[in-house]
């Protein structure tokens, strides 16, 4: 009997870690996906004007 409570306060707490671990996960997902979206919208408005555009080549001497 005693073997068998402790097998379930194991269960127990293995579920809570693990729903836990989830949590963390959804968390940096949800993190990772609101920095994604505000260098998106960042990105959108952007303008390159013809003075800052990049040159290929170098000048001939």
């Amino acid at each position: 009997m005693f073997e068998y409570e402790l097998h379930q306060i194991r269960s127990a707490e293995l579920i809570r870690e693990a729903a836990d671990e989830r949590l963390a996960r959804e968390a940096v997902r949800s993190a990772r996906a609101a920095r994604r979206e505000a260098a998106g919208r960042a990105a959108e408005g952007e303008v390159h004007p013809d003075r800052t555009r990049r040159h290929w080549f170098t000048r001939a001497a």
